[in-house]
């Protein structure tokens, strides 16, 4: 067993916390949530930053006194670990008792080691960044980070001799360039370093919110050595305890501590510096994410554009915002937040594709072999579609599993969603509701089995990024969950005779636009905040991308002529009918689910004067596929089916005989 400690950065008190602080947390969480499924022993750490000259400021401004101010903020910030179903397993808080232990310890400990001295400081002090700034990188005399006003300071202070660590820094980085992830912010700090590094000021005596240095408390430390420390802390760094000293051998150097951009200087260079003060191993990995946008600018309470998590969680659930967050962020890069996007990653790739699978792998089982995981025969798995599918699983298991270490989410999620594709791209080709009213038990039972145990692959690969929904799909199948899952993790292994459990919608669609959710909203002074009543509906009929299904469009007058780059954009595909069924209180609608060969979708059309719904069962059409969605009695329709008809006569739909060509054909 290989054990994994990761940490969030401490979050600092002086705002509320949004969903900067929250998609970092729902990262590490699903990391760790990872390496515990690969049977690593895991300490996972997140927490609070308290002192500093910028708390003491936010307390006075809201005539709170500051322990009763970073009492009550630290406590919103732990409040939000359960709501986002964070598996943390410590939450420190820099005020706590163990943490002035060990502040006080490491400062001991590199004082004595001859690094630390007593002089004067005069500069430039950033109170947003807490961060001294000299004079030649100051922008117009702001502060080169955040923009913000320096103050100049002068008054007696201890330094820390970093300057001593500048060719020692340049050679770890040189010999582990995995130390800072990923490359440009590498490059960043090597430049950094290149251009020489000056002492730092590492104590204050303008102000009193701080851990006082050891045997000289006129002076407070400075925010970044109290701070950083709290990653020892939390093993057991400073105890006198022996359960806690061998805890911190267990447990330092930590594996990887991941942080927002914008702390990385402070990460990668002012801590390794001080941990090789203190003859200390250094941590493994520093790893950044980018920011979370709003309108193309960084989410920030004082522009009024911070995202609440809550607010999402409570209106789309709390795994959907999950995997949003993960899906839509490429790890290192920025990513922006928009309502239309995460409602139509919801609605497309959890409703439709996840949702619908889930939904038809178990409710086929149910009805046809009485909730009971059905026996393949074994000569059948060998056919190429089993085949096939048991090969795309057999290369993504292991591929998520290394992505996951290398926190590339977006990336492993997409990999997994390719094998949802890839089982109802199956379930489509199996065809087992024909097999289960003219096919042989042999076939219907091995498609089951394959569909379910494809299923359950899904679900053990989604429980660190969306824990409820994994267990839930795999409670659906009767299998209870493992705590070292992914261990042995592979196609096949479901067994044959256990008991499904109960069908449940796992993501309802939901049938609002944005603009409506924005009108539902119970508070819109967070931002662009959808409020809508949680879905109830199964998602039973799902749709993905564009487009609305109508009749066919009597003849009119000579139409203008358009050029063919026009024509063009009209993208028409065949589509084989899955399911059709009639529209409640229409005579002249029909809700057909089709497979484009791309997706699988609803389209609403016109047509139920002229078919019966049981005849268009597996028949291939044509469809307009990249119309923008509209609603038909209440349903999204996703196309516009192809039809002709004489005036007054009923539409005959163009379709392609015996020999269809295969879904998704380009029809031109």
């Amino acid at each position: 067993m290989s054990r994994f400690f990761i940490t969030t950065p401490i979050y600092y008190i002086n705002a509320e916390p949004h969903l900067g602080h929250a998609y970092t947390t729902m990262v590490a969480d699903a990391v760790a949530r990872a390496h515990r499924l690969m049977g690593d022993d895991v300490f996972f750490l997140t927490g609070t930053d308290e002192h500093g000259q910028k708390v003491e400021r936010a307390a006075q401004k809201s005539g709170e006194g500051t322990v009763a101010f970073a009492d009550r903020t630290a406590q919103k910030f732990r409040d939000l670990l359960p709501a986002l179903n964070i598996s943390n397993d410590d939450f420190i808080r820099t005020t706590e008792p163990r943490h002035f232990a060990a502040s006080q310890a490491l400062w001991r400990l590199v004082r004595d080691r001859g690094f630390i001295y007593k002089d004067r400081y005069q500069g430039w002090y950033c109170t947003v960044d807490e961060v001294f700034v000299p004079e030649k990188q100051l922008v117009e005399g702001r502060c080169p980070l955040c923009n913000s006003v320096v103050e100049k300071l002068e008054e007696e202070s201890y330094f820390f001799r970093m300057s001593a660590f500048q060719q020692t820094l340049l050679a770890h980085y040189r010999q582990h360039p995995e130390f800072v992830t990923p490359d440009h912010r590498r490059n960043e700090m090597l430049a950094f370093l290149e251009a020489g590094l000056d002492d730092l000021s590492i104590s204050r005596t303008s102000f009193t919110w701080g851990i006082p240095v050891p045997d000289d408390p006129a002076h407070v430390m400075y925010v970044w050595f109290d701070a950083l420390t709290n990653y020892m802390t939390a093993v057991g760094y400073g105890s006198d305890a022996p359960e806690q000293q061998q805890r911190f051998a267990h447990y330092w150097p930590a594996d990887v501590h991941l942080i927002g951009k914008e702390i990385v200087r402070q990460h990668a260079i002012y801590w390794p510096a001080f941990l090789l003060a203190a003859g200390l191993p250094l941590p493994k990995r520093i790893m950044s994410h980018g920011w979370w946008l709003m309108e193309g600018a960084k989410m920030s309470k004082s522009k009024g554009n911070v995202v609440r998590p809550q607010d999402y969680v409570q209106h789309f659930g709390l795994d959907a915002v999950r995997y949003f967050v993960f899906r839509e962020m490429v790890f290192g890069q920025d990513a922006n937040f928009a309502d239309d996007a995460i409602l139509t990653r919801y609605n497309a790739d959890l409703a439709n594709d996840f949702g619908n699978l889930a939904s038809r792998a178990t409710t086929m089982i149910h009805r046809s072999c009485g909730g009971v995981v059905p026996a393949p025969d074994a000569a059948l798995l060998e056919r190429e579609p089993e085949r096939a599918l048991r090969s795309t699983l057999d290369r993504v298991v292991p591929a998520v599993r290394a992505l996951v270490e290398e926190f590339q989410l977006s990336a492993a999620l997409r990999e997994i969603w390719e094998v949802v594709a890839a089982s109802n791209r199956y379930i489509v080709v199996r065809e087992p509701w024909k097999l289960a009213k003219s096919g042989s038990a042999q076939e219907l039972h091995t498609a089951l089995f394959v569909a379910a145990d494809t299923l359950r692959v899904i679900a053990e690969l989604l429980r660190p990024f969306m824990p409820d929904t994994g267990e839930r799909t795999l409670a659906m199948l009767g299998v209870t969950p493992s705590a070292t899952a992914w261990v042995d993790l592979r196609a096949g292994t479901l067994a044959p005779g256990g008991t499904l459990g109960t069908t449940v919608p796992l993501f309802p669609r939901i049938e609002h636009s944005v603009e409506e959710l924005r009108l539902m909203a119970d508070d819109t002074t967070q931002g662009a905040v959808p409020q809508t009543p949680a879905p109830s509906a199964p998602a039973q009929a799902p749709a993905h991308a564009p487009a609305p299904a109508q009749a066919a469009i009597p003849a009119t007058t000579e139409a203008p002529k358009i050029a063919i780059d026009d024509f063009m954009k009209v993208e028409l595909r065949t589509a084989k009918v899955l399911t059709a069924e009639r529209v409640p209180k229409s005579s002249k609608l029909l809700k057909l689910f089709v497979d484009t060969g791309i997706d699988q979708r609803t389209i609403v059309a016109g047509i139920a004067e002229a078919y019966e719904p049981e005849s268009l069962v597996g028949r291939t059409i044509g469809i307009v596929f990249n119309l923008k969605p509209a609603k038909l009695m209440g349903i999204e329709s996703n196309g516009m089916v192809l039809a002709a008809s004489a005036e007054g006569q009923k539409p005959i739909l163009i379709s392609f005989g015996d020999n269809p060509p295969p879904p998704g054909s380009r029809i031109r």
